[in-house]
């Protein structure tokens, strides 16, 4: 399949490591004037230099914002007042008993897990509405449909963003404009290594830690090992294309089997 995004300008929120570098490496690679999104200078322009020297021909961009608020949300928007593809990938996790989870943490996650992705469809969509076309994705989770009891604060996060891009895919029907969420297994990032480390063991080798992570945690895996971002970031180019101009309102699923269901 030829996807040609030249033309389209793609926000990826949060997208100097992990899943959300490989989805903007993903849509520029692809043609769309991307721009990369990150909390400081230094981070954004790492990132910037890192994908520049992948794709020397991409148009690319940075912005620094912490779009977890509405200041950052306001100050993304001076700078890129439009964009057709809104890829909200931004957010945080990490294991925690849910009887220790306090109100200003459940806060937390959902100012940086759900608000944030809610304040740029709200800012966003209008105009793509006006020009008649339009992408929006919310990157959520396995967990949004099976609740870890390791982080429950993590997965109503998630459990949420279904319910919103839903009801955003609503709000714009009919307009040439479609609103889908990812749902991303298990992914092999940076963060993730790290999560790994916290519940099998420091001092495992990469490869024995993953098998055991798997084994022990996430059992239900069909592909038993982790997803690569780069798998993510296919789905997600695809739903930004003109291909999938029949898809929205669903949450699409690429979480290697990990979901025991026919549907989310």
């Amino acid at each position: 399949m030829d996807i040609d995004l030249t033309g389209r300008t793609a926000f990826v929120s949060g997208s100097t490591q992990g899943i959300g570098r490989a989805i903007a490496a993903g849509l520029a690679r692809s043609g769309a004037a991307t721009v990369v999104n990150g909390r400081s200078e230094k981070s954004v322009g790492a990132a910037l230099d890192e994908l520049r020297k992948e794709l020397p021909d991409a148009d690319l961009r940075g912005v620094a914002a912490d779009v977890a608020t509405a200041e950052g949300a306001d100050a993304l928007l001076r700078e890129v007042p439009d964009v057709d593809i809104l890829v909200n990938n931004l957010g945080i996790f990490g294991a925690r008993p849910v009887l220790e989870v306090d109100d200003d943490e459940w806060r937390r996650y959902f100012e940086v897990n759900v608000l944030s992705g809610i304040r740029l469809a709200r800012r966003y969509l209008p105009g793509m509405t006006e020009r008649g076309w339009g992408r929006v994705q919310f990157i959520a989770s396995d967990s949004a449909v099976v609740i870890p009891e390791e982080m429950v604060h993590y997965g109503v996060t998630k459990t949420a963003l279904l319910a919103a891009s839903r009801g955003y895919a609503k709000a714009v029907a009919g307009t040439g404009v479609t609103v889908n969420t990812v749902i991303a297994g298990p992914t092999h990032t940076g963060g993730v290594e790290d999560f790994v480390a916290d519940l099998v063991g420091e001092d495992l080798p990469w490869d024995e830690a993953q098998r055991r992570f798997m084994a022990e945690h996430r059992p239900n895996s069909l592909i038993q090992r982790l997803i690569e971002p780069e798998e993510i970031a296919n789905m997600v180019v695809y739903l930004s294309s003109e291909q999938a101009s029949a898809t929205t309102g669903g949450a699409l699923r690429v979480d290697g089997g990990y979901v025991d269901a026919i549907l989310p």
